[in-house]
């Protein structure tokens, strides 16, 4: 008989192949036939897939172990067919190695030889090669020169395309057909456009000559005929045109020769800028490019430049260095005399004829280069005279304003202000500016009436009763704006945007400075005008802020104004570029703080003087006064009247010497202080009976905050203090000694929550308290007589 562990060891086999079920078991099983287990871990496992395999196989019947024979036999039998598979598979594999081994010496060798073909073909190859090249050397020397004929064969084509241009031009123009002629021009400028890539100097020399030559030939040609057809329309027009000229008796005939030669002269268009190429590069370094003037546009200038020359250079007493106005004038005339001609003969002329062109603007650029060259030319030479040079740029920005509106030329074409943002030019301008205003400022705070208004006796416009220095200030701020709005650079913008700031920071230090002069009087006219002048300043400035135009400028600031207004910072910058903060904040801060500090020494002045008037009204007797019972009516309180009177004569004197912002402040303020003064120096010092808390309500209600009527409807609410403490002070026993319980009661209570008691705040809040606290308030409780009795 054989052992369990034979028994189950020979089962494996076939069950790996036949058995799904216990595929786990037998896998257990082959691995303990080759590998002994490792651990007791392994060893109780594979018992129990042994015996899980054998209950499944059997059971546990014993009738059943009839079947261990016959699976026994199967087993036995998959076992063997095992053994012949790899038996089978084990002796394969040495014949497969031993054909792939023979394949591989084959493809050696067969390797070898193609190795040594390629050897072959390769110095054949070589060899053939060197014999090949002097062949080559010979071809290609023969293309070399082919070449070299080839290209001598297009130059010559070339110049004889020239020729034969040249001829057909010569031909045209001795048979007047001028058109044809136009034609010949334009090809030969189309030829010449051609070889601008080339390397044949030579060659575009010739050709540039050829077409100069022909061109000026038919442009002289033209503009002698174009001439003669405009001095029958009589170009130029020197003075204003009068509607008393009759037409003349051939104008059907001249409208079609102006119009024909106007095409003529648009046909030469690409030939003369060609020839004028280098002429205006040259002339105009630096400048933004812009499109050459048409060719009938600059035939119609030169009678005009003629005249200007004439005029305005050399030894002629037109030529004076003190009037630009002069010749600037005499550019805007000339345009608005031309105008109409320009615009009912020359531009429909020009439209038939296709040419995107704008003759009134064509003819006002061509005068401005007139204008523009004079500048150039003069402006150097006045840098030295102050006074010379801001009439010279008071001339150039009146100019520049005039040809903008009225004669409507387009702000994308350049006028003559570029001529004033030149380096030199404008570091002189910044700096004549300053000094001009400078010397401005000393004048008008030196002036007789620099502290008073101009619009005192009119009320409905004296609202900011603004001092005639600090509105004289910002007019001229306003003046330099206006002169510095219409620049086209920006950062010339920013500069002068830099200098009005400077100029405001130096008049707020001048106020300053004369404010503390003042400030030993400072309920005086002067010392108010000092403040409502920082007052009017900051508002105009605050103004400004939202200005599109300021508005604007600090978008350029954010991108280049560190390089003018100086560094920034993060945080300025964000808030510049989203609008949270304006140009001028800096400034509005500095100003803020001086009418701060103005308006506190003024509260100080009043304040003493009210406090010094008052001292009889807060030592009175208010514990002693008679009850309101035994007086036949009420009245002020004789020792009251000397501060009342004070506030009233302050109150009336500073809402005529402040403006009405500035006077809101100063009385807010003074009914805040005063406020504050009688409650503590007045009510809390003293001890008051019936016919006292009588009184002083009286005062306060019936004569104090009537003073402040004036001004606002409910001035009690201003007076907190006060009228809260007047009515603790006149309540009745019992409900003063039921408050006296509560607050009590809270005292005691205190960290304890209790539901059922009212809260003291609420209990205060009952009786129209709220301002004050429940300490103070027991305070209060004990100043009346009448209540320590009980």
């Amino acid at each position: 008989a054989k052992s369990t562990d034979d028994v189950l060891s020979n089962m494996a086999a076939p069950m790996m192949e036949h058995n799904n079920h216990s595929s786990n078991a037998l896998s257990h099983l082959e691995r303990t036939d080759c590998v002994k287990p490792e651990s007791p871990s392994e060893d109780e496992n594979f018992t129990d897939d042994v015996v899980g395999l054998v209950q499944k196989e059997i059971g546990g019947d014993l009738k059943s172990l009839k079947k261990v024979s016959g699976l026994l036999e199967k087993l036995t039998l998959e076992n063997k067919q095992l053994e012949e598979q790899v038996l089978t598979v084990s002796s394969s594999v040495p014949l497969r190695v031993s054909a792939a081994l023979s394949t591989a010496e084959e493809s050696r060798v067969k390797l070898e030889s193609l190795l040594e073909k390629e050897r072959v073909l390769s110095n054949t190859l070589q060899q053939h090669l060197q014999g090949a090249q002097v062949w080559a050397d010979s071809i290609g020397q023969v293309l070399g020169q082919l070449d070299t004929l080839e290209r001598h064969m297009k130059y010559l084509q070339c110049l004889a395309r020239i020729e034969q241009l040249s001829d057909s031009i010569q031909q045209y123009l001795m048979t007047n057909s001028m058109w044809d002629a136009v034609g010949a021009i334009d090809r030969m400028a189309s030829l010449d456009m051609g070889l601008r890539e080339s390397g044949c100097s030579h060659l575009q020399a010739f050709l540039r000559e050829t077409l100069r030559f022909w061109h000026k030939i038919l442009k002289d040609k033209l503009a002698s005929d174009f001439e003669e057809v405009l001095t029958q329309f009589h170009w130029p027009f020197i003075s204003p045109p009068t509607q008393t000229l009759s037409p003349p008796a051939n104008a059907q005939e001249l409208n079609s020769q102006l119009e024909l030669l106007v095409s003529q002269l648009l046909s030469l268009q690409t030939s003369d800028d060609l020839i004028s190429e280098k002429k205006e590069i040259l002339s105009r370094p630096g400048q933004s490019q812009t499109p050459p003037l048409s060719l009938p546009i600059q035939i119609m200038l030169l009678p005009l430049s003629k005249r200007f020359r004439y005029h305005f250079t050399g030894n002629r007493q037109t030529n004076n260095l003190s009037k630009p106005e002069w010749y600037l004038t005499q550019v805007l005339i000339w345009m608005g005399n031309s105008s109409n001609f320009m615009d009912e003969k020359i531009q429909p002329t020009l439209d038939r004829a296709r040419a995107k062109v704008n003759a009134r603007v064509e003819l006002c650029r061509g005068l401005l280069t007139l204008a523009q060259e004079k500048l150039a030319h003069d402006t150097p030479r006045l840098l030295y005279d102050d006074a010379l040079f801001c009439h010279l740029v008071d001339e150039v920005l009146q100019f520049e304003k005039e040809l903008r509106s009225t004669h409507s030329y387009p702000r994308a074409y350049p006028g003559i202000l570029h001529i004033l943002l030149e380096e030199t030019v404008f570091q002189k301008w910044l700096s004549v500016e300053r000094k001009m205003a400078v010397e401005k400022v000393d004048t008008m705070l030196s002036a007789e009436g620099a502290w008073s208004s101009q619009y005192k006796d009119i009320t409905d416009m004296d609202e900011l009763k603004a001092p005639d220095c600090a509105e004289t200030f910002m007019t001229l701020l306003l003046v330099i704006t206006e002169r510095y709005r219409s620049l086209p650079c920006p950062r010339a913008q920013l500069s002068f945007l830099a200098l009005q700031k400077e100029l405001v920071d130096d008049f707020r230090i001048r106020l300053t400075q004369v404010m503390k002069e003042e400030s030993r009087q400072p309920l005086s006219p002067r010392y108010c005008a000092i403040l409502n002048a920082a007052n009017y300043i900051s508002t105009v400035l605050s103004d400004w802020g939202d200005n599109v135009f300021f508005l604007q400028l600090q978008q350029a600031a954010v991108s280049v104004g560190e390089e003018i207004l100086g560094p920034l910072g993060a945080t300025e910058t964000g808030r510049l570029a989203s609008l949270e903060e304006s140009l001028f904040e800096a400034l509005l801060a500095l100003l803020e703080r001086l009418r701060g500090d103005m308006l506190g020494r003024l509260l100080d002045a009043v304040m003493r003087d009210v406090k010094e008037k008052a001292q009889p009204y807060c030592k009175d007797r208010w514990i002693s006064l008679p009850s309101q019972s035994d007086q036949a009516t009420m009245s002020l309180s004789s020792s009251a009247c000397p501060m009342m009177l004070c506030l009233r004569d302050h109150l009336l004197q500073l809402q005529q010497m402040l403006c009405l912002p500035l006077f809101q402040m100063f009385w807010q303020g003074l009914a805040e202080r005063l406020d504050n003064f009688i409650y503590e120096d007045l009510i809390l010092y003293n001890h008051f009976n019936e016919g006292g808390v009588a009184q002083l309500q009286y005062d306060m209600t019936r004569n104090l905050f009537p003073l402040f009527r004036h001004y606002c409807k409910r001035p009690e609410n201003f007076f907190k203090h006060v009228k809260e403490a007047c009515i603790i002070l006149t309540l009745k026993v019992g409900p003063a000694l039921l408050l006296c319980d509560v607050l009590k009661q809270s005292e005691e209570d205190e960290g304890i929550l209790n539901h059922q008691q009212p809260s003291p705040e609420s209990a205060l809040n009952e009786l129209g308290v709220y301002k004050l606290a429940p300490s103070d308030v027991q305070i209060l409780l004990k100043l009346r007589s009448a209540w320590l009795k009980q």
